[in-house]
């Protein structure tokens, strides 16, 4: 059954049972706008192709009707998005499609590209959190998605609102984005399987070769510009001005919309219960922007009661938002992003920087920073316990491990670390630690194949020096 005002109604059915198997969800009576983050007076239709402010070229945030939403009490909430969590009813077995209402109200569900994304293992690093003695550290694999990394929860918005936009009549001829390797992942599965054509920029000789065959593979137009990610940044701004070509990028806010699923999602798998930190890797800083905005509409909806801290883990190659962190915000200056590991987080100049110091201030929130040679050996470390995390989730185990040895995170804290992509993506990497191929890099976890002769004697005299 469905309630008059055209939302499925939970209230009378606090059972669930099979309430919950029939189709048909409408969220149609919710809206959202597109509005400056500098001047909330300026508001304009979410149907628009906007990525700045007018008024103002600030960026815009994607600002929802709390009012409507809030008509349904916080028990409403929860009781509908675990209904749907990692069911078959499509679009809403999607760990971003299930909270649709809180996401992108406006798209039919007929123009939804999703492949099931989100509903990614929050992981007990119960093996690993003994060992630095903070037993409730949990780390959620945001990897383990379709074309793995937590990008795609941000591209299955986008790709969604364009299909919806040239249902609309408006001619979008193709989308574009810069990127560093998964964005551009994303964005050329989620176009591929939406018809749509695919359009990136890659920094050359700057992405791994499994985050280079990604959009080839998907058919994507990929070009290989000689310049860092802020360089081919800059050009697909000015190509998607002069052309007929929808811009990807996370200054893009639809992106935030999928991204800050996260948030909600990892409080579902704590039975709506928040943890005290929750430590996440930044670049290009919509991530953590994206992450605040899910606690935030979580709170003013009444799901939770508190919010967490929130630590931004930066590389130290690529550090602007640290080094202001140091002077508490007062000041913000781009930098040179130099070559590190975490190559998709090396960007000196990042453009969701206004929205991700306003979160962090918010969340009495902390900025810390990893060396080349601390990322490397916390991705080895953690590797070593059961996971295979890429080089960006180090970076943010660095700032963990900072913050435990200061005491600012306690013994008991309830900590979450976002592991941003799988590591199969960065093979060669882990492949040159493990060798020791890498300059200035301790390589203290290293582990070596070791050649054995074709003989069991001698199999045996190596396995009884080793067990």
């Amino acid at each position: 059954f469905q309630a008059e005002d055209g939302i499925r109604d939970v209230e009378r059915s606090r059972g669930l049972g099979d309430v919950y198997k029939r189709q048909s969800y409408r969220v149609d009576n919710f809206n959202c706008w597109y509005q400056s983050i500098e001047n909330s007076n300026n508001k304009y239709p979410i149907e628009e192709i906007l990525y700045r402010c007018p008024e103002t070229n600030s960026l815009l945030e994607v600002t929802h009707d709390l009012e409507a939403l809030a008509k349904y009490d916080s028990k409403y909430w929860k009781d509908l998005f675990d209904s749907r969590y990692r069911k078959q009813n499509w679009p809403y077995g999607s760990g971003v499609w299930g909270k649709k209402e809180w996401v992108v109200p406006f798209i039919k569900d007929e123009n939804i590209v999703s492949m099931y994304e989100g509903g990614t293992n929050l992981f007990w690093a119960e093996r690993y959190g003994a060992q630095v003695g903070v037993e409730d550290l949990w780390i959620k694999m945001c990897g383990n998605s379709h074309t793995g990394s937590f990008k795609d929860l941000g591209m299955t918005v986008l790709v969604s609102a364009v299909k919806q936009l040239i249902s609309n009549g408006k001619n979008i001829s193709a989308v574009a984005c810069a990127s560093t390797g998964d964005t551009s992942a994303a964005l050329s599965a989620y176009c591929a399987a939406a018809g749509i054509k695919s359009i990136v920029f890659l920094p050359k000789n700057k992405v791994s070769v499994a985050q280079l065959v990604q959009p080839l593979a998907n058919g994507a137009t990929v070009l290989s510009i000689d310049s860092d990610f802020d360089g081919c940044m800059k050009i697909v701004q000015k190509v998607c001005e002069e052309k007929n070509i929808y811009l990807a990028n996370s200054i893009n806010s639809l992106r935030i919309e999928g991204q800050k699923t996260i948030s909600i999602e990892l409080c579902q798998q704590f039975n709506w219960e928040i943890p005290d930190w929750v430590i996440i890797p930044g670049g290009n800083l919509g991530n953590i922007s994206a992450l605040g905005k899910g606690f935030l509409m979580l709170r003013d909806l009444g799901l939770i009661k508190k919010l967490p801290r929130l630590v931004c883990a930066q590389a130290a190659n690529a550090n602007p938002l640290y080094l202001s962190y140091l002077n508490n915000f007062e000041n913000f200056k781009s930098v040179k992003a130099k070559t590190t590991l975490a190559n998709a987080i090396q960007i000196g100049d990042p453009v969701s920087v206004k929205k991700a110091i306003k979160i962090l201030q918010e969340f009495d929130g902390i900025v810390e920073q990893a060396s080349e040679d601390e990322l490397a050996s916390s991705t080895a470390k953690v590797d070593l316990t059961g996971t295979f995390n890429c080089p960006h989730t180090g970076v943010a185990i660095t700032a963990f491990e900072k913050l435990v040895k200061k005491n600012v995170i306690k013994k008991n804290d309830k900590v979450v670390i976002i592991s941003t992509a799988h590591g199969l993506k960065f093979v060669d990497s882990k492949i040159d630690y493990h060798l020791g191929n890498l300059s200035d890099i301790s390589s203290t976890f290293s582990n070596l194949p070791i050649d054995v002769d074709n003989s069991i004697d001698k199999v045996l005299s190596v396995l009884d020096k080793h067990l």
